[in-house]
């Protein structure tokens, strides 16, 4: 019962700034698929500073995943009781992954493939909006960067101990 409202708690955590980053999605363009990228940007909507791989994002989402291993740390400690190594790795494993999943399958599947407030003006019509592979392949690539998180926060939990 606590995982499933942990799981829940966490993804509504990163559901809201989805939500806030919505009302312009060129702030998400680095989480878009490649050609529509490569699109925007010689449309010149964006730069070389907004890519993937620029600086800013990288420093972005390194700041999210920090603030989520300490989330995970304090979850699985606390909420779940993990009292080593393994458990604290098995809890925060697992919580990625559930997070990972509710992402590709709701949050890009279902929502984003779908919804129009995220066609950026000059991008209509390109079939990589409903590029369902580019995001499940997303997701395999998630579970593989969930690994060094859980190891973080199975080593923060043994030291705790």
């Amino acid at each position: 019962m606590v995982l499933l409202i942990e799981s829940l708690i966490l993804c509504a955590l990163f559901t809201l700034p989805i939500i806030i980053a919505s009302k312009n999605p060129i702030t998400m363009i680095h989480d878009y698929p490649p050609a529509i990228i490569e699109k925007v940007r010689e449309l010149g909507l964006i730069d070389e500073t907004q890519t993937r791989k620029s600086k800013k994002s990288i420093i972005k989402k390194s700041f999210a995943a920090i603030l989520f291993v300490f989330l995970l740390a304090a979850a699985v400690r606390y909420a779940n009781g993990a009292d080593s190594f393994g458990k604290g790795f098995f809890y925060a494993y697992i919580l990625w992954t559930i997070v990972n999943w509710y992402d590709v399958i709701f949050m890009d599947i279902i929502w984003f493939c779908h919804d129009k407030r995220y066609i950026i003006p000059g991008t209509e019509g390109m079939k990589e909006y409903k590029d369902y592979m580019f995001h499940i392949k997303g997701g395999f690539i998630g579970m593989l960067y969930g690994l060094p998180v859980a190891l973080i926060v199975g080593t923060i939990v043994a030291v705790l101990n």
